[in-house]
This record gives C-alpha cells, structure tokens and sequence, in this order.
C-alpha cells in the first residue's frame, strides 16, 4: 500500500506538541492541533465577559501555547508564514476531525490512564488505515493500545521526537506487539526522508535507545564529579565541543532540558530495569535530590546548575552552583594541559586517543567516563538494539554527539576501550572479546565508499543499510580524490560529477581555498560535467579569510590585497561563467564570502537548516567578492514596469546594510539570497550531497551552456545614491548608528547606485566588481575598520566602534 501524508492531527500542544505540528507545517504538511477545553476563565476573559461556550475561549490553551511556541527561540518553525499550515481546535468540538488526517499523534501528559482515556476517544473518529503514534519518552508502547480494535494495534506504535522537533534529528520508531511490519518500514523511510531526521527503530524497553544512554552517560558523570571532586565548569569544559558535544556541554544542557525532565527519565529506568548491571547508578546523588526539593530545576525555575543575577549596576552575571557547599558562587575558569594538547587537532574523532592518553586530572577523567561507557553501551546490545550502529545513531540525532559510543571506542582502539572498562571494575559484554579473538578490532570499516559494522549474530562486517541514499565524503575521500591542497580536497562522486570541499578552519575561504576552486573548475571544464562545492562539516563556510585581510591591512600591502580580492571576485565570476554548471550546496553558518560563493553558483541546493547572509559590515566593510554587486543586480533583475525603483533597490541595501542572516533556507529567499524557481531546500542534510549531484547531472544532460557575461545591469545613480545619503545621515543624527557605521553604509551605497551617475543607466558586471572593490580596500585603511577585524578574530563578536 503506497501512502501518503497530506495531513497530520496533533494531539496536545504542550512545548513538544506544537514544536512536532511546526515541523510538519514546515514541510508542507497541514496540521490540525488539538488540546483540551479550558475549566475555567482566566481575569482577562472575565473582564471581556466572555462564556465558557465561547469558541475563543474553548481554544485558549492550544491557541495559546502555539502562540508561545512561533514566539520562541530559536524558532520551532522554518518561515512564519508556514504556521497558517496549522489549524487548532479542541478535543470536544473538533475531535470529529481525525477522520480526515492520514496521521494521529499523541503528545498528551505522561500518564498511561490518560494516554488510554484519549486512544479510546480517538477511535471513536478515527478511520481504519490511519497510523497512531505515541510521542511517549518512556511508557511501554505495549501498555497503550491494550482493549483497542485490531486495526488500531496494527497501525500504532510509538514515534518519540526529541525536542526541540525541529532541530534535534532523532526519531525512534518503537513497534507495539501487533504493529504491521509496514507501518514501520513505512515510519522509517518518511521519518528520514520527509521529516529529515535519523530513523531508528528502537526497542520496547524503558527509556528506548536515546535516552537510555544518554540519561546513563548524564547520571555516570553526575557520581564521577563528587568522587574526583571536580566543578561544574571543570565538567563542561570536557564535555563540551573538545569531544564533538554541544556547547552547553553537560550541566547546561541539563539546566535547558529541565532537571525534573533528567530525574523523570532515570527514576523511570531505575524503576523498571531491574536488570540493569549499572542499576545503582540511575539512583539520583544527593546534590540533585537538594536540587529537586529546591525547585533549582534550570532555565525554567530562573536557576539550575547555572544562575543569571544582576549586579549593583546592572551589569549580567552567571553564577555556578557549588555542589560541596550548594550555594552559587562566581565562574571559575577551568584548564587542563591535556586539552592544551588538542589545540592542534582540528578533527574531533583524532583527539580522543590525546585525551585519554592525559597525565592530568582530565586524562584520568576521560579514561573513567569512556571505559563506563563502553562497558554500558556493549550490554545493550541486545537488549535495547541488536545492531550497534543504531546506539550511535541515536546519540548523534539526540543528543548532538558528533561520534556515538561505539566510534568513540574505535577512535581509541579496542585494546585501549578493553583497558578503560577493566580499570573501572567493569567487565564488557562477551561478544567484543568474542569479536577480538575473531580478530576483528573495529566496530566500523569503510569499503567502496559505505560503512560496515560488527554484526554480532552473523560474527562479521555488515554493510550499514540505508546509505544509497547517500554520498558520505569521509568514505570517499582517499579513494576519489581528484585534486588536493592545503585548503581543499576535490572528490570524484561519480556520474561525471566532481566536488570541491574546503579543509581550511571553519572552512574560511583564503587564497589556498581559492586557487583549489579554480583548480577544481579547470578539471572539471576539462574531464567532468558538473562541479559542487559542498561538505559535511559543522558549517559550509564563515567567509573569508578576515586574518589574511587584517594581516595585509596592517602592514600597508595594499597593492596584494587588491590581488587578493580581485582574485576573489574573478574565482566567483568563474563558478558563474564556467561551462560546465556549477552548484553551491551551503549548511550551517554560511557567512560573507560563504554566502558570496553560493550567490555566485548556477543554483543552490540548500540545507534547511542554513544561516546565510552578508554580514560584512560587521568586520567595517562591505561584501567584496561580489556580494555588493550581485545584490545591486538581482535587484536590477527585479525591476518590473510602473516599480519605484528605489525602493526595490533599497530592500537589497538593507540586506547588506543591517547584515540580515536568514534563521533557515526558507528565509534567505526573502532576503534576495537564493532565488525562487532556481534554488531549492533540502530537509535531510544528509541527502544534501547526492540532491546536489542529481541536480548537476540534470542541467548537464539538459544541454548546459555557458552564459553570456552580463552587461545590462541597470544602476539609479545620482538618484539612489541621493535617497542613500540622506538616510545615513538621518540614521547618525538619530544615533542610530555610529560614524564609521555611516562611512560603510555610504561606501555601499556607491556601489548600489553605480556611482554617482547623472542618470540611470546600464552597466557591466565588471564595472560594478571595480567599485565594489575600491571601496573595499579604501575601508580597510580605516583605523576602525582595523579595530573591528581585530576584536572579530579576538573575541567572535562584532564590536561597534
């Protein structure tokens, strides 16, 4: 049976349900979003006079809570405009309406009897063939359907979002005892496909797959921190993006999360795990039980492990709890010349053999919580997974690790992870000493460009299923590769498809970056029928190399840096004057001359999650490679009979001007960054390298032919610039903005408007690259341009100066 979800009913609006009816809204699906009727009027509707019969009133809660979750930051939705996707109603009135949906989920409070009371309900309206899910975190999916018809038994099971929905990827798909085997290989394939998550089908076992290791990693480091007498800081400096975790680390992703969400979990895994060979570490120490009985539970109560006050002055500080004498004290810097050692080391998975191998306090910390780990993730198997990958999987998806368990203990070697647990008084489970003395000493291996791991029942590397879907750069790249420098890598990704990806830091784009990409360009105009530029890393591009750019400000080179940025601009004339098409695939922060990359491309195939914009201003200049003139083109290109030109022109400025950066792929179409008809979004990041093939095979088979340089570009002159001034000026006046502020906004307005042109006339591209480019370097001889670069490389902020 071949189905389709057109329509989707959620059921409770809380925080997880409305970000879950968002994430649907945000990939074309319409929502309905139901909750319960208010009991009571709140002092507002007294004051109005209004009834409990009152449709407004009836709809309060869930029109409510949607209201606060559009609201919220980060957004749980990709562009404002998808929430008119989402209709609400209540489950009195409106609960008739499931019959129409080809999706019922169930997000209500976590408790069976409810849970039941409003499956029965449901099925009253619900028409056979329609899937049910429970978004439960930990009730056994087993209990839930029990007196329901078999139809229901066979269409539900359990699909666990983690929140926030739309940011955090894993979607584990627990099978009820008569699920139909259809249901999930269909759940599977939609969850990666449509939603772009990582499906994993888990087990009916407390907790499943994500949480139950990652509320035992939490709880392991939360006993480890008393006995090695460590800080809160100390903790979540090693528990943070030095091992590939988020930033927030441990103890602050505990105070987002919400302490009680943590003790909910682990009361429920000791409760239920009898079995359990680390039962006793999900007890809660007694630092945490105070915490509980003080209602310290993080963002939510004002405080947690973390606690925001204000000084005598005004001035924000963030105190830490002290977890010998439980009173908030000043941060503590936290250093450990293991992590000294690191620096070097840019790829996370090369540093953990460093770390663990500290002669320090950290080294010793790393040693105990790995081997724990190891020890404790070799027992799951098979009780909540029988194949290892899925424990990796869902660690990465859930919980934002950037290697799961299972890769971390390859990354150390399998003797050294044997060591760690044995050290610990931990023994592994017999299958990995089964796989050594098989002689077998990794979990993962890579052949012909997939991943195979340890299949524990056939005793041998399985391919991992799924990945055709899927070009994985790190498979490929020694065994494709093309072309290398010191700041790229050109891959062969087959079909008469090459792609060029950046290794520089933060993959800022710098003179080596450059001469790659045209290297890349002249392979493939020679051997190849398409180019993309894309990676895999945390970020497609932060821009240019703004160290280079300060180096060569500060010594006066002023003759190499105009090479410098000529070269720039020519190798972005190239991506768009190539003969072959060329494709930007951007993710993540994709910033300045990232951005400029991309806008310079034949199309764009976007991640959803991308952050892209011309944020040049905030370093004392104006984009450089291109930006300036492209924006002053599209908005040349947009010019339609009867416009006020102006103010088209005007929209393009501000984009530059006010360094917008769009919050998803959707947004930067408003923003006159990708272009509508030509770019396209991708939800799964993960597909993003093969969509973008797809695509360049496409224009290549369609007949590509080089385009004509343009040189009709059309520019206002006097007249822009004029309108331009007198606002700069205004905005000073208004201490709006600062005078260097006003010196770059008139510099861009001098590129936008052609100059000061007497009247509107028809440029070329390279005309506007040459103005684009001398007011480039006039800013760079600026003092407080300098100042600006410099606390930019210092700190990672802008400084308005």
């Amino acid at each position: 049976m071949k189905r389709h979800i057109n329509k989707v009913a959620v059921i409770g609006s809380g925080i997880m349900g409305s970000g879950i009816a968002c994430h649907f809204a945000n990939i074309g699906v319409e929502v309905l979003l139901l909750d319960i009727v208010p009991r009571e009027l709140n002092d507002k509707e007294k004051a109005k006079g209004l009834t409990l019969s009152d449709k407004i009133v009836r709809n309060r809660i869930v029109n409510d809570s949607l209201a606060a979750a559009l609201k919220s930051k980060p957004s749980p939705i990709y562009h404002q405009k998808f929430a008119n996707r989402i209709t609400t109603g209540n489950l009195e009135d409106d609960i008739s309406k499931v019959g129409k949906v080809d999706w019922i989920i169930e997000v209500v409070v976590e408790r069976l009897d409810i849970k039941k009371q409003v499956f029965e309900n449901l099925e009253k309206y619900r028409k056979e063939g329609t899937l049910i899910t429970s978004n439960t975190s930990g009730i056994p999916i087993k209990f839930m359907s029990d007196g329901r018809s078999d139809d229901f038994k066979e269409h539900f099971c359990g699909t666990h979002f983690f929140n926030p929905a739309r940011y955090l990827k894993l979607f584990e798909i627990i099978p009820g005892p008569e699920t139909s085997p259809e249901v999930l290989d269909f759940l599977n394939s939609y969850g990666e496909q449509y939603l772009g998550k990582t499906s994993v089908i888990a087990k009916d076992t407390p907790a499943f797959i994500g949480n139950r290791i990652g509320i035992f990693s939490i709880q392991s480091l939360f006993h480890m921190v008393k006995d090695m007498g460590m800080t809160v800081e100390e903790v979540d400096k090693l528990t943070g993006p030095v091992i590939g975790r988020p930033k927030s680390a441990t103890f602050r992703t505990v105070d987002v999360v919400g302490l009680d969400t943590l003790v909910h979990v682990a009361n429920g895994i000791h409760e239920n795990c009898k079995d359990d060979e680390r039962l006793e570490l999900f007890k809660l120490p007694d630092f945490i039980n105070t915490m509980m009985e003080n209602k310290w539970l993080g963002s939510k109560s004002g405080q947690g492990f973390y606690k925001k006050v204000k000084d005598d002055k005004g001035k924000s500080e963030i105190l830490t709890l002290d977890l010998e004498t439980m009173e908030y004290r000043s941060k503590k810097s936290a250093k450990f010349a293991t992590l000294e050692l690191t620096k070097t080391i840019d790829k996370v998975v090369d540093r953990f053999s460093v770390l663990t191998a500290g002669k320090d306090k950290a080294g010793e910390f790393y040693r105990k919580s790995f081997g724990a780990l190891f020890a404790y993730v070799s027992h799951r198997i098979p009780e909540i997974s029988d194949e290892l990958y899925k424990i990796d999987d869902a660690m990465k998806a859930g919980f934002g690790w950037e290697h799961g368990p299972f890769q971390i203990w390859d990354a150390v070697g399998l003797d050294k992870g044997l060591e760690f647990a044995k050290a610990e008084g931990l023994e592994v489970s017999s299958w990995v000493t089964k796989m050594k003395e098989a002689g077998i000493e990794t979990f993962y291996s890579v052949k012909d460009g997939a991943t195979y791991f340890y299949d524990i029942p056939k005793k041998a590397m399985e391919k991992i299923p799924g990945q055709d879907a899927f070009i994985i750069l790190d498979n490929i790249r020694k065994s494709n590769e093309v072309f290398k420098n010191s700041g790229v890598v050109v891959e062969d990704l087959g079909d008469g498809i090459l792609n060029v990806e950046f290794q520089s830091k933060m993959n800022t784009i710098g003179g080596d970056v450059l001469s790659g990409l045209n290297k890349a360009i002249d392979i493939a105009e020679k051997d190849f029928q398409g180019l993309i530029v894309g990676n895999q890393a945390a970020n497609f591009s932060v821009g240019a190399n703004i160290g280079m750019i300060f180096m060569m400000a500060v010594e006066q080179e002023y003759d190499e840096l105009n090479m410098a940025i000529k070269m720039f601009q020519d190798s972005m004339m190239r991506m768009r004057y190539s003969s072959i098409p060329t494709i930007s695939a951007p993710h993540g922060m994709c910033l300045g001359g990232g951005c400029e990359l991309s806008m310079h491309a034949d199309k764009v195939v976007a991640a959803a999650e991308t952050y892209i914009g011309l944020v040049e201003f905030g370093v004392g200049v104006i984009p450089g490679g291109g930006g300036s003139k492209e924006m002053a083109l599209r908005a040349s290109d947009t010019f339609r009979k009867n416009d006020v030109e102006l103010n088209v022109l005007q929209e393009y400025f501000l984009t530059i001007g006010m360094a917008k950066v769009s919050t998803s792929a959707y947004e930067a179409f408003d923003l006159g960054i990708l272009q509508k008809g030509k770019d396209v979004v991708v939800v799964n990041k993960d597909r993003q390298i093969a969509t973008a093939k797809a695509h360049a095979r496409l224009m290549a088979e369609a007949g590509y032919t080089k385009p004509p340089k343009r040189k009709d570009v059309k520019v206002l002159g006097k007249q822009a610039l004029g309108m331009f001034l007198v606002g700069t000026d205004s905005m000073e006046a208004g201490h709006y903005i600062s005078e260097h502020d006003k010196k770059i906004a008139d510099k861009l307005a001098y590129v936008m408007a052609g100059g000061d042109l007497s009247e509107a006339s028809y440029v070329s591209e390279q005309y506007l690259l040459d103005l684009e480019r001398e007011a480039f370097l006039s800013l760079c001889t600026e003092r407080k341009t300098l100042e600006r670069i410099q606390h930019m490389l210092k700190t990672g902020k802008p400084l308005r100066n």
